[in-house]
């Protein structure tokens, strides 16, 4: 199946789990698995929250930021992947002065 996120409209969610701004989405959804890629502008952010019954990866398309994750914290770049698993906590800051730019997966478990 294909799926062209720049063909879908774009969602905002403002202060989005707690966050900064506002989190710029692009999602499809077959009702078990979500996909997106998300956007954010400079000083924005996806607040601190936790995976409970489901898991995350993401993987930097453009730009950089800064990730939480589990009381620590990782640089991210384009090219890079994240992988959040169940039960582990995490969030994401663009602290850079361009725009972050990624894929998303939160399959079902």
């Amino acid at each position: 199946m294909r799926i062209v996120f720049d063909d879908m409209e774009e969602s905002l969610a403002p202060n989005f789990k707690g966050g900064e701004k506002s989190f710029a989405s692009r999602a499809f959804s077959d009702g078990k698995n979500k996909m997106m890629k998300g956007r954010l502008v400079p000083g924005a952010s996806i607040g601190l929250h936790r995976h409970e019954g489901n898991c995350e990866m993401i993987y930097v398309l453009e730009g950089g930021g800064k990730m939480l994750y589990d009381g620590g914290e990782e640089r991210l770049s384009a090219g890079d992947f994240h992988y959040c698993p169940e039960g582990h906590e995490h969030s994401f800051i663009n602290d850079g002065d361009c725009d972050l730019v990624f894929i998303a997966v939160v399959p079902a478990q």
